[in-house]
């Protein structure tokens, strides 16, 4: 099955059976409180975090490097930013986990590795070749 198929069929059920559980342990007004203030303090900390590494950039062009890591986090951090926005309980889990820095390198040193990985196979074909001229080719 398609990963991204199977995620958008399985996100929302797994975020409903949370919102059934949680909200009969500590209420229903509870849990919307919940949602909402996990949502405005994750896009405050997200604003945070992006500016912070938007000035870590910066640091890295006045040292004339290239700012792979800081481009690579800005954008983990703008889709943690969205995954806070989405109500529910494993998306706010996630997106925080994606959004501290701590956690957001271990994440990304982990998914770097698994690339390098896909990426070491040889991707080549090994044949012969020969040049023709158009004079050739009829």
């Amino acid at each position: 099955m398609n990963p991204i198929l199977f995620s958008i069929i399985f996100i929302p059920v797994v975020e409903i059976y949370l919102f059934i559980k949680i909200g009969a342990q500590i209420g229903a007004l509870t849990t919307i409180l919940l949602i909402f203030i996990t949502a405005i303090l994750g896009v405050y900390y997200a604003r945070y975090e992006g500016l912070n590494t938007l000035k870590a950039g910066f640091t890295q062009l006045s040292k004339h490097q290239t700012p792979a890591y800081e481009v690579i986090s800005g954008a983990t951090i703008a889709f943690a930013a969205l995954l806070l926005i989405i109500p529910g309980f494993a998306t706010d889990v996630l997106g925080f986990f994606l959004i501290f820095p701590i956690t957001r390198k271990i994440i990304l040193n982990k998914f770097s590795k698994k690339l390098k990985k896909k990426n070491t196979k040889n991707n080549f074909i090994d044949g012969e070749f020969e040049d023709i001229d158009d004079r050739d080719v009829k």
